[in-house]
C-alpha cells in the first residue's frame, strides 16, 4: 500500500457554521466539557494530524476572541450548511496553503476524535482508488468527518451556486468516496453533541478509563 499523503498537505477544517438551534443558538464549539471547550477538545487531537486548522464559524468574530486558529466564514450567505464551510475551507487553502492539496473537516461537536483519522482517510481512498474518503463508526457514515481534494473547489462551487446542492454526502457520491472505518465501541470516536443529554453523556464517556 502506498505511503498516506503526509499532514502539511493536510488542512484542518473545523465546521462551527451551524445555528446550534437545539442547544438554544450557543455557538457548540465554545461549550465546555470536562472544564475545556468542545474547541479545545477538537484542536488537540487534530491538530497534530494536519499542516494548519481553521475555524469556520459565521457571525461576530469578536466572541472567538482569544482562540489563535484562522477564523474563516462562509463565503456564501444564508447559512448553506456544511458544504458552504468545506468551500470556504478550499478557498482559505488555496490563498493561505499553496502546498496543500488537501482538507479534512470535522464538525465543531465531536471531542473524541481519533487521533490516526487523517492517516486513515488517507489511506483508505487511496486503496479504494477514489478521490475522497468519509469516516464511518457501528455501520453510520459521517460525511462532514471526510478528506477533500483542493482541486475540487470549482466544482463544489458550482454545485452550490448553480445546482443548489446541499448534501454533504450527495455531493460525494458524484465523485466517488471510499469509507475509513473505526468501531463505535467501547466509545464511538464520532460522537457528536447535539442537545444538552449529548452533552451530559460526553461528561460521563470522558470520565471512563479510556479517556485521559
Amino acid at each position: 500500500m502506498p505511503e498516506p499523503i503526509p499532514g502539511p498537505r493536510t488542512v484542518g477544517a473545523i465546521l462551527a457554521g451551524g445555528l446550534g438551534t437545539r442547544m438554544g443558538g450557543r455557538d457548540k464549539v465554545l461549550m465546555r466539557l470536562g472544564g475545556e471547550t468542545l474547541l479545545r477538545h477538537i484542536v488537540r487531537r487534530l491538530e497534530p494530524q494536519c499542516g494548519g486548522l481553521i475555524l469556520n464559524a459565521n457571525g461576530d468574530p469578536s466572541r472567538f476572541t482569544g482562540i489563535s486558529l484562522p477564523l474563516v466564514p462562509d463565503i456564501l450567505p444564508g447559512h448553506a450548511g456544511p458544504l458552504a464551510g468545506l468551500l470556504s475551507a478550499l478557498d482559505w487553502a488555496l490563498a493561505h496553503r499553496p502546498e496543500a492539496e488537501w482538507v479534512v473537516t470535522v464538525p465543531g461537536d465531536t471531542p473524541f476524535l481519533p487521533e490516526d483519522l487523517v492517516m486513515r482517510l488517507h489511506a483508505a481512498r487511496q486503496d479504494a482508488g477514489l478521490p475522497l474518503a468519509c469516516a464511518e463508526s457501528g455501520d453510520r457514515l459521517h460525511p462532514a468527518v471526510g478528506l477533500w481534494p483542493v482541486a475540487l473547489r470549482d466544482d463544489l462551487h458550482h454545485a452550490l451556486t448553480e445546482e443548489n446542492v446541499r448534501s454533504v454526502r450527495g455531493w460525494a457520491e458524484r465523485h466517488g468516496y471510499a469509507r475509513a472505518v473505526w468501531p463505535a465501541t467501547p466509545t464511538d470516536p464520532f460522537f457528536n453533541i447535539n442537545t444538552p443529554e449529548d452533552l451530559a453523556a460526553a461528561e460521563a464517556l470522558l470520565l471512563e478509563p479510556t479517556h485521559d
